[in-house]
């Protein structure tokens, strides 16, 4: 008796849009599972060189939390390219100015640094608050213990 492996092709993916509230959690926890939803890991048809992934919505990232006192320990650091244009911004900070941005840092460095990155990266919205423009999408809600 042969056996075949059925591998799923590009044209055969089935995208599906999930919704994750982050009020009260834990960002590295959170940004974790928003990852593996961005790569397709839950699903039975992953194929390694085809990206599987589903779309993402993240909505109050405003209520985010860190533990054990790192708000005020944890930077972010960038580089203008010039001489002497290096800047640190600490959690609270950045929290103040842009807390999307946060999320966002957070599932960029949780996916693996290849091509499909940037592909993965463009289907994550995330949102201040909990109003979205994503309802025609009927988003299956993700819930955290």
């Amino acid at each position: 008796m042969k056996y075949k492996t059925v591998w799923t092709k590009k044209e055969e993916i089935e995208r599906k849009w999930y919704i994750v509230d982050v009020k009260d959690q834990i960002l590295g926890r959170v940004a974790t599972k928003i990852a593996s939803l961005l790569i397709g890991k839950e699903k039975p048809e992953i194929v390694p060189d085809v990206d599987c992934g589903d779309y993402v919505i993240v909505i109050n990232s405003d209520n985010v939390k860190l533990t054990r006192g790192k708000e005020s320990k944890k930077t972010y650091f960038r580089h203008s390219g010039y001489p002497g244009g290096a800047k640190e911004t600490t959690f609270e900070r950045q929290m103040e100015k842009d807390s999307t941005k946060v999320i966002e840092d957070a599932v960029k460095n949780m996916l693996p640094n290849n091509k499909s990155r940037e592909k993965r990266l463009a289907r994550l919205y995330v949102y201040k608050n909990s109003v979205h423009k994503h309802a025609g999408q009927n988003p299956i809600e993700i819930k955290f213990n």
